[in-house]
C-alpha cells in the first residue's frame, strides 16, 4: 500500500475513529485502526464490537492495500507530525513507513485481513435528522442513564419513533429525561435502545452546523448513522425498556412558573451545604408567590428565596440537588414549569410553550 494525504485530513480521520478503539480487550486486533486503500478511496476503520466507526480521508492512492496499526502509537505519531503532506507506505510484511517533511517513522503492523469488519446494516428503515438537533437531544438526556449494570437496558437510551415524532428517553431509579423532535412526515414505528457510551461518542462526532444532516438506519440488532465523511455502527441493547409514559401524570395540585437560571443558581448554592453531608437533601417550600430552598446540616445551613408564579396548593418537598442541577443545566429556555402532586410524588419539569422536553425527579422523604 502507498498513498499521500494531508496531515490535517489524516488527523481528523484518526480522531474520529479513535472513539471506537477498544482499550480493554483480549483481542489485540481491536486495539488497532485499519487503514484501507482501495480504488474508491482511503478509509480508517475501528471496531470495539459494540461501536464501529469508518471515516473517509481524502488521499492520493498510489498502491491499494490494507494494514492494521496499533491505534495508540499511530494516533500519537499523526498528532505530532508537521502540518504538511504525509506519505504512508506498507510492504508485504505489513512494515509501515510514515514520512512527513524530514520526519520518518517505521512501525510494525498487522495484516488487514485479521481485522473485524463493521457489520452490514440493512438500509430499509431510516430517518434524516439535523446533526445539531441530534447532538442537542443526546446532551439533554444522556445524564440520566443508569451507570450501574444491574439492569443493563437502563445503561442506554431509548430511540422511539411514533408516526411523526422522535423521542429520546433515558431513566434510572431516580429520574426520567425525555426529549422530543417532530418531523414533517410520518415514519414506521421504531423502538431501539442504544448504549449510553455509544451515544456519548456519537455526540462528539456530530457537527454543530444546522445545515448538516445525519441519516439513521435501524435494524433489530444495530443502528447505523451515516454522515458526510463517516459511518457509525452500534449494536443495540436487548430487553424491554420501561414504559416511561406511565410515570408522567397530567394531574397536579401545584404548578409554578419560575426563571430557570435563577432556580439553577439557587439550588447550586444550596448544594454547597447539602453535599458536605452525604445524601443530605435540599428542602423546597412552595409559598403563595415564592419558593424557599433550604438545607440544614451539622456543618451549617443555607436559605434561598426566589419569586414564582403559583397555581394550586402550597407544598413542602425535598430532593437530591444533583438531579435538579443536571436537568436545569441542559434546558436552554428562560422560564420553565414545575409540576407537583404531593410531597411523596415526583416533580415534573416541563416547557412553558410546547412539549419538546420533560424531566421527572423522584423526591426524598423527609421527617
Amino acid at each position: 500500500m502507498k498513498l499521500t494525504c494531508s496531515k490535517s485530513d489524516l488527523l481528523n480521520g484518526v480522531t474520529t475513529v479513535l472513539k471506537a478503539v477498544s482499550t480493554r480487550t483480549t483481542l489485540p486486533i481491536l486495539e488497532c485502526i485499519l487503514l484501507q486503500a482501495t480504488s474508491s478511496g482511503f478509509k480508517l476503520i475501528s471496531n470495539d464490537l459494540e461501536l464501529g466507526i469508518e471515516s473517509n480521508v481524502n488521499a492520493n492512492i498510489i498502491e491499494t492495500g490494507t494494514v492494521a496499526l496499533k491505534a495508540k502509537i499511530f494516533s500519537e505519531i499523526v498528532k505530532k507530525l508537521p502540518d504538511n503532506q504525509v506519505e504512508i507506505t506498507v510492504d508485504e510484511k505489513n512494515y509501515t513507513t510514515i514520512i512527513c517533511e524530514k520526519s520518518k517513522f517505521n512501525i510494525s503492523g498487522q495484516s488487514g485481513d485479521d481485522f473485524l469488519q463493521l457489520p452490514n446494516v440493512s438500509k430499509d428503515k431510516c430517518i434524516k435528522v439535523s446533526q445539531l438537533k441530534l447532538k442537542e437531544m443526546i446532551r439533554q438526556t444522556i445524564f440520566s442513564i443508569a451507570l450501574e449494570e444491574i439492569r443493563p437496558i437502563l445503561t442506554g437510551e431509548l430511540l422511539e419513533i411514533k408516526n411523526s415524532e422522535l423521542n429520546i428517553v433515558s431513566l434510572d431509579v431516580h429520574r426520567v429525561s425525555i426529549r422530543k423532535l417532530n418531523f414533517e412526515s410520518e415514519f414506521d414505528n421504531i423502538n431501539v435502545v442504544v448504549p449510553g457510551k455509544t451515544l456519548n461518542e456519537i455526540s462528539k462526532i456530530l457537527d454543530t452546523d444546522e445545515e448538516k444532516d445525519v441519516m439513521i438506519y435501524f435494524t433489530d440488532k444495530h443502528v447505523l448513522l451515516e454522515l458526510e465523511e463517516s459511518i457509525i455502527v452500534s449494536r443495540l441493547l436487548e430487553g424491554d425498556f420501561p414504559k416511561y409514559e406511565q410515570f408522567f401524570s397530567k394531574d397536579y395540585d401545584t404548578l409554578i412558573k419560575v426563571e430557570k437560571q435563577e432556580l439553577l443558581n439557587s439550588i447550586d448554592r444550596a448544594a454547597l451545604i447539602s453535599r458536605e453531608t452525604k445524601n443530605n437533601p435540599i428542602k423546597i417550600t412552595i409559598q403563595s408567590d415564592s419558593m424557599v430552598i433550604t438545607s440544614n446540616t451539622d456543618f451549617g445551613d443555607v436559605y434561598e428565596e426566589i419569586d414564582i408564579e403559583k397555581e394550586g396548593n402550597e407544598l413542602e418537598i425535598a430532593f437530591n440537588p444533583k438531579y435538579f442541577i443536571d436537568a436545569l443545566k441542559v434546558i436552554d429556555e428562560e422560564f420553565i414549569y414545575l409540576q407537583f402532586t404531593n410531597p411523596h410524588s415526583p416533580c415534573i419539569i416541563k416547557q412553558v410553550d410546547g412539549d419538546e422536553y420533560k424531566y421527572l425527579i423522584v423526591p426524598i422523604r423527609i421527617r
